[in-house]
C-alpha cells in the first residue's frame, strides 16, 4: 500500500471525525456550512458508486463506506438533529452555480460514456 494514500486517508478521516465530534459534543452546528456537507456527500456518493461493481481491497471498501457514512451522518446532524442551531441565512452559497457547470463538464470530459464513468467524472 502507498504510504501517501494511507496518510491522506487517515488525515481526511481524522478531519471528518473532528467535525462530527464537534457537532455532537456542542449539540450545535453553528458555523458549519450545511450546503458544503451536502456537496461532500454528493461527491462521495458519485465517486464511490464503484463499490457495487468492483472490489479492489478490504481497506478500500471499508474506507469508502466509512467516508459515505460519516458524510451522511454529518448532513443528518446539521439538517435534522441540530437543525435549530443551523444558520441557513449565513450559508448563502448558491450551489447551482457550481453544480450546473460541473454536471455539464462531466458529459464533455470522460473516458467511457457510461453512467458510472460520468458520475465519477462529476465527482472530480
Amino acid at each position: 500500500m502507498n504510504v501517501f494514500r494511507l496518510l491522506g486517508d487517515l488525515s481526511h478521516l481524522l478531519a471528518i471525525i473532528i467535525l462530527f465530534v464537534k457537532i455532537w459534543r456542542t449539540n450545535s452546528c453553528a458555523g458549519i456550512s450545511g450546503k458544503s456537507q451536502v456537496l461532500f456527500a454528493l461527491v462521495f456518493t458519485t465517486r464511490y458508486l464503484d463499490l457495487f461493481t468492483s472490489f479492489i481491497s478490504v481497506y478500500n471498501t471499508v474506507m469508502k463506506v466509512v467516508f459515505l457514512a460519516l458524510a451522511y451522518a454529518t448532513v443528518y446532524l446539521i439538517y435534522l438533529r441540530f437543525r435549530g442551531t443551523y444558520d441557513s441565512e449565513n450559508d448563502s452559497f448558491r450551489v447551482e452555480f457550481l453544480l450546473v457547470p460541473v454536471a455539464g463538464l462531466s458529459f464533455l470530459e470522460y473516458s467511457d460514456f457510461t453512467p458510472l464513468e460520468i458520475l465519477w467524472t462529476f465527482s472530480i
